[in-house]
Parts: C-alpha cells; sequence; structure tokens
C-alpha cells in the first residue's frame, strides 16, 4: 500500500494525471476515479485495521495491569499470624487424608455440607477454638469458605453437615454465614483448614469475617494445626 501511495503521489504522475485524467470526458478519467477509490478503500482498511489492533493492545494492557495487580495485592490483606513454633494439636478427617482429595459429596458438585473433622491433643488452658478453611488459590483473592469462632474446646469432632453447638459462624466470602464448599473455576485448588487454639473466648460481631477473626485472635494463640484438602472439577 506505501509503495502504491509513493507511485501515486510522484510528480511525474501527479502531472500526468492532472492532464490526462482529470478532464471530464478523458479516456483515463473512469479508471483514474477508480484508482482514487481503491487508494482510499485501502487507507479506510488499514486504518480499520490499526485500530482494532490498538483496541486489542489496550485492552490486552489493561487485563495484564489489573492481573499483576491482584497478584501483587493478593497477600496484603491477608494478616500474619505469629504461630507457636511448637505445635501440637491435630486436626485430621475421617473422609481424606492431608493433601488428599476431598470427596465431592463435600463440594459445589454435591450436597455442599462440611466433612466431618476430628481434634485432639487441644493444649491446656484453651478457652475456645477458632476453625477457618480458605482458597489461596483462588484467582484474585484468597476465598474464605467457612469462618467460625468460640467453639468448645472440650470437644472433639465436628459432625458433617454441622456446627458445633454455642459456636458463632462469621461471614465467608460469599457473605453467608454457613460453610461453602469447594468450586474452583479451573485446575486444582488446596483447601487449608486451619485450627487455632486460643486463651480467650471472642466478642466478635456476627458479621465479622476471616479478617477480623485474625485481629481479635493475634496474641492469643495456643497452638495451631492444619489440615490441607485438595479437590477439582470433572
Amino acid at each position: 500500500m506505501a509503495v502504491l501511495k509513493i507511485f501515486y503521489n510522484h510528480k511525474l504522475i501527479n502531472k500526468f494525471h492532472l492532464k490526462l485524467f482529470t478532464k471530464k470526458n478523458a479516456p483515463g478519467g473512469v479508471f483514474c476515479r477508480f484508482f482514487d477509490d481503491f487508494l482510499l478503500k485501502l487507507n479506510m482498511r488499514a486504518f480499520s485495521k490499526i485500530a482494532v489492533i490498538i483496541t486489542i493492545i489496550l485492552v490486552l494492557l489493561v487485563v495484564a495491569g489489573g492481573f499483576l495487580y491482584f497478584s501483587k495485592n493478593k497477600g496484603s490483606q491477608e494478616l500474619s499470624l505469629q504461630l507457636p513454633q511448637q505445635k501440637n494439636m491435630k486436626l485430621t478427617s475421617s473422609v481424606f487424608k492431608n493433601n488428599g482429595l476431598i470427596p465431592p459429596k463435600y463440594t459445589c458438585d454435591g450436597e455442599n455440607v462440611n466433612p466431618p473433622l476430628q481434634i485432639s491433643e487441644v493444649p491446656e488452658g484453651t478457652k475456645s477454638l477458632a476453625l477457618v478453611i480458605d482458597d489461596p488459590d483462588a484467582p484474585m483473592e484468597t476465598w474464605d469458605h467457612w469462618i467460625i469462632w468460640n467453639i468448645n474446646p472440650a470437644i472433639s469432632s465436628i459432625d458433617e453437615n454441622s456446627v458445633p453447638p454455642g459456636a458463632t459462624e462469621g461471614l465467608n466470602s460469599a457473605k453467608q454465614h454457613s460453610y461453602s464448599g469447594p468450586c474452583p473455576p479451573s485446575g486444582t485448588h488446596h483447601y487449608h483448614f486451619k485450627l487455632y487454639a486460643l486463651d480467650t473466648t471472642l466478642n466478635l460481631d456476627p458479621a465479622s469475617g476471616k479478617k477480623e477473626l485474625e485481629k481479635a485472635i493475634e496474641n492469643h494463640i495456643l497452638d495451631f494445626a492444619e489440615l490441607i484438602g485438595l479437590y477439582q472439577r470433572k
């Protein structure tokens, strides 16, 4: 296209055009008009393509910038809790092993109820337990699936599809006071079941989420146990 334009704008060609092709009834008049229209269409098509390419590049830059921003700030709202160096408390499940696959029954593909959990070796002096289940593999930020506090430290298990008596359920990322099972959009996600033994009971608003819970239990953690389950949708 550039070659055609340069050729067409050459002085000799323009002079030839003016003398032979611009008269109304000149022999080359029809061809000249056709040639002008042809070059105009080429320019318009080129402009349209360039506009589309520029738009695509801008959209990709915005998406990439947003992804980098969220990746950089993904953990910025996660409170870094000081955990005890020596951990004795245990958290297990009868339906999956640590780093094992969570059965579909306990996910959005099944009944979406909490799996049974077993608790042991709770330290002396524990006044309450708190449980957090979250997914750090979620696309934008860690997704909180279940938030519970003021669990009686005397219990040895949390039954399937149940809330420990007297415990308080906070708000999960779905803004629900309940368990919300794994439902990864793609790939295999890791679901962290985190149990905290505390030297106090908590006076938290039930509308609180994980952020408020973590702030409240800071400097009150006697022991910590973690169970990790995996899930990928078929």
